[in-house]
């Protein structure tokens, strides 16, 4: 007599159908097709798990260069200021403080600002050429 898994199996095909409820027609109704799209699935929410770090990291810049628009600065300008002066924040705070508190942000691009150019002037004053 031969073994047969039947447990097991009707487990696993239960489990695929499980995830695969909501999906339309024999996808969610035949095991072959749930189980590649379930597959499928999955693969797409791995990487798009990652993909929406991403996304909101891209909002947040644009956020921040539009507020440092407003103040007549560039984006690439106040990060480099911000790294001169040693201020750290990061672009989720930088994009909060610009939505949230727009004389805060203000301050923060005056600083940036003003460490830009002590950097500029140090440095217009280490090319000048001696006589």
């Amino acid at each position: 007599m031969r073994a047969t898994n039947n447990v097991a199996s009707r487990a696993r095909r239960k489990r695929v159908l499980k995830m695969a409820r909501g999906y339309y027609s024999g996808r969610h109704r035949l095991f072959q097709n749930a189980k590649e799209t379930v597959r499928r699935a999955l693969s797409y929410a791995y990487r798009d798990r990652r993909a929406k770090k991403r996304n909101i990291r891209m909002v947040w810049i644009a956020r921040i260069n539009a507020a440092c628009r407003l103040n007549g600065m560039a984006y690439s300008r106040l990060i480099n200021g911000l790294k001169i002066a040693k201020i750290e924040l990061d672009r989720k705070m930088l994009s909060e403080i610009a939505i949230n508190d727009p004389q805060g942000f203000t301050a923060i691009v005056e600083r940036a600002r003003k460490a830009l150019q002590t950097s500029t002037e140090k440095t217009a004053a280490r090319k000048v050429p001696a006589i």
